[in-house]
């Protein structure tokens, strides 16, 4: 079974904080992003109940936390920071006390930018100071300062982090508010899984054209009571490549047909390389090709960015060169994914061109052994270099503990997934 998605498991955990009642979480994931939005929460006074097994109970504050000033430092989750941020901001103050809180993070986290969002806040009355450098973190947002008709438009091509943070917050102002969304947006299907998680808490966001977005004066947050964290369908992408590259089959559960990830996406593109891909309901099943060999794709794969980086490692395995586009987006990550990839692959005898927003990969004839790999404190770099091992070379993950962000036993689980296999 999968580990919780982390992009659902922090959208869940804000979403139960803001609603009224109690909210009864199954399958959270455990990793240091969640805990980074659990400690928060906990910080700003919603009381969470851990218990037995992987549920959390989540009391709700009806939309106003109840503590007014905090620090809060939230490591490199981007999905605790820009939700946070959004909600922060446009939270009201009290009748005793106005708001102030300042947000921090890693080193890292001072180079991701966050200024799209900031602006459009900022628009709808919103009180943030950026601390050091214009456009990144850290910040400190003072209380909220109302404004008549707000109008929010936000670039859509930098992360779409920005519009899920913005979206989940609008219901706090309790005004009719239109989202326009400037270019073309990226990762739409991470807007997917906002949409289909605000809907779950009570709140339905409607669409005015194929660029904008409306949340009405009455939207208020409910608990659904009881809900259910997917398995998270970018790790899925580790193995299903490994069941495609070793032979496999490998199946995963806890994803398929009726996952609302996007990331699920991926076995579409492992089948285009030649894997055979079989899917349920909540399971996917990979294995090689018929003729045991994938062969290289070139492929536009902005709607699966995450899970855009293991087809780089499966590129290695493939006869003829890939190429991998549209992925503008790995460059503001928890590294710049684009130069990092290009680096540690060419450790391992590939020939590598690096574009703006685009990978040439041309794989060795034979992988070169005993590579040192590099991690730059990105569990996704872990996780796909992982895979090499598979070409029957030894390799080195240099850091290997930075797969705690999201998938703490990882090495584990493949570990015991190749036992299985050579046995």
């Amino acid at each position: 079974m999968l580990p919780g998605s982390k992009s659902i498991s922090n959208r869940i955990l804000l979403l139960a904080a803001l609603c009224e009642g109690q909210t009864l979480v199954h399958g959270l994931l455990k990793s240091d992003d969640t805990d980074v939005m659990l400690s928060a929460l906990r910080i700003l006074g919603v009381r969470i109940d851990a218990l037995p097994g992987d549920e959390f109970r989540v009391s709700g504050c009806s939309g106003s936390f109840p503590v007014k000033v905090a620090e809060l430092f939230l490591g490199n989750a981007g999905t605790a920071f820009r939700p946070l941020t959004a909600a922060l901001a446009l939270s009201p103050g009290s009748n005793t006390h106005n708001t102030h809180y300042t947000l921090d993070g890693v080193a890292r986290m001072h180079e991701r930018p966050i200024g799209d969002l900031v602006d459009c806040l900022a628009l709808l009355g919103a009180q943030i100071r950026y601390l050091k450098k214009a456009g990144y973190p850290p910040l400190e947002i003072s209380t909220y300062r109302p404004v008549k008709s707000p109008v929010a438009s936000i670039r859509g091509n930098v992360s779409s982090q920005f519009l899920s943070a913005l979206l989940m917050a609008l219901p706090l102002l309790k005004q009719d508010v239109r989202v326009q969304v400037v270019g073309d947006l990226i990762s739409k299907p991470y807007i997917d899984i906002t949409l289909n998680l605000l809907a779950r808490f009570g709140v339905n966001v409607t669409r005015d054209g194929p660029s904008a977005f409306v949340v009405s004066a009455d939207s208020r947050y409910r608990s659904p009571g009881i809900i259910q964290v997917e398995g998270d369908a970018s790790s899925a992408s580790y193995f299903l490549a490994a069941g495609a590259i070793a032979g496999g089959p490998v199946r995963v559960n806890g994803v398929g047909k009726s996952s609302i990830q996007g990331d699920v996406r991926f076995a579409d593109t492992l089948a285009l390389m030649g894997a055979q891909i079989e899917m349920g309901e909540d399971w996917i099943e990979a294995r090689a090709p018929v003729n045991g060999k994938l062969h290289a794709i070139d492929a536009d794969l902005n709607h699966i960015p995450d899970a855009a980086m293991t087809i780089a490692i499966c590129a290695l395995f493939a006869e003829g060169t890939t190429v991998i586009r549209n992925i503008a987006s790995w460059r503001v990550k928890e590294t710049d994914r684009i130069t990092a990839m290009a680096c540690e692959l060419r450790k391992v005898g590939a020939t590598v061109e690096e574009g703006p927003d685009s990978l040439r990969i041309t794989p060795p004839d034979r992988l070169t052994p005993h590579a040192s790999i590099d991690t730059y404190d990105d569990h996704r770099m872990a996780m796909c270099f992982s895979l090499v091992s598979l070409g029957g070379v030894p390799i080195t993950i240099n850091e290997p503990e930075c797969v705690a962000k999201t998938f703490p036993d990882y090495f584990e689980v493949l570990d015991s997934l190749t036992a299985s296999t050579r046995n």
